[in-house]
């Protein structure tokens, strides 16, 4: 018969045992994580108040980035503090809310990303009827539909990864609490269910990204039909960073939560790990401001507006 015993706290996988580069882990990840949160929220910031920006692209970006600010907060800071006290636990509750928060924030996030390929779907394509489709009302309904999804798929996922009797030890093999190594601790064959669902997320996921394949392979046809060279390099700087960025959450994704348990290593695990849940919100706002034009004007004038307001208040006290 199985040793079932209640589990209160789970042990996550560290960077390593050795002090020194514990306190290297810390400094890197705090490094990284506050220049995410410096840039995802100056870019944030720059959408809300300049109203030229007020459109359905920068409104799914805006949406985009907040989900990422969340995203990278829910790992990054545990595994910081872990390290930095020489760690390795996190509760049971804790545990929980992190398998919500990162399924909430993922799911969410790629939906925003298919309504994003939409959206440029409709303006390249159907120029004419953009400002119909895309109106403000429909852009709320969809971004909210996205957040909605979002925490239902999570719900699902976190009560049914939960439900499950835990008699494998309470070692989790990643820097934070993942569906799939929590399943490695399952008791009996009732994690097959949870199995199934997050085959049936990942086929979902799949679909929506043959819809981001199929928009954007009209997009290019559309785009080079353009005379203007520089109304082509408009179209490519906004869809190609896009396009990658989403290429890579679901690759790496999918590969973490389809690939055999047992069949890679801890290093492996961990770069992986990183590749989907870190990278992504640190790239995001440097790949879709990069070569954005408008989005660098507005953060442009944003940044040399509030430098101007605390030179001007600092010559008045003086």
């Amino acid at each position: 018969m199985s040793n079932q015993t209640a589990v209160t706290e789970f042990l996550l996988l560290g960077f390593s045992d050795v002090r020194e580069l514990q306190i290297l882990h810390f400094i890197v990840f705090l490094v990284l994580y506050l220049i995410s949160l410096l840039v995802n929220i100056l870019i944030i910031t720059a959408i809300a108040l300049d109203h030229h920006l007020h459109t359905p692209m920068y409104f799914f970006l805006m949406n985009l980035f907040v989900l990422d600010l969340g995203s990278i907060s829910v790992t990054i800071p545990k595994s910081m503090a872990n390290s930095l006290m020489n760690t390795r636990s996190i509760s049971y509750s804790g545990c929980v809310a992190q398998i919500f928060l990162v399924f909430f924030f993922a799911s969410a996030d790629f939906a925003i990303l298919t309504l994003m390929a939409y959206d440029r779907y409709v303006a390249i394509c159907q120029p004419l009827h953009y400002e119909t489709v895309m109106n403000r009302r429909a852009c709320v309904q969809m971004a909210a539909s996205a957040w909605i999804c979002g925490s239902l798929n999570s719900a699902l996922h976190t009560g049914n990864t939960f439900a499950i009797s835990f008699c494998g030890g309470n070692m989790v093999d990643q820097f934070f609490c993942e569906i799939p190594q929590l399943l490695k601790l399952a008791c009996s064959d009732s994690y097959l269910i949870e199995v199934g669902f997050l085959i049936f997320s990942v086929c979902l996921a799949s679909s929506c990204f043959v819809f981001i394949i199929v928009s954007y392979v009209q997009i290019f046809k559309a785009v080079l039909r353009i005379p203007s060279e520089q109304g082509r390099h408009k179209a490519f700087s906004t869809c190609l960073p896009h396009l990658f960025v989403v290429s890579l959450c679901l690759c790496t994704a999918a590969f973490a939560y389809l690939k055999p348990i047992s069949s890679s290593s801890s290093g492996l695990n961990l770069m992986v790990a990183v590749l989907y849940s870190v990278l992504p919100p640190m790239m995001n706002p440097i790949i879709y401001s990069m070569r954005n034009k408008e989005l660098k004007g507005a953060l442009s004038k944003w940044i040399g507006w509030r430098l101007f307001t605390e030179n001007k208040m600092s010559i008045f006290l003086h």
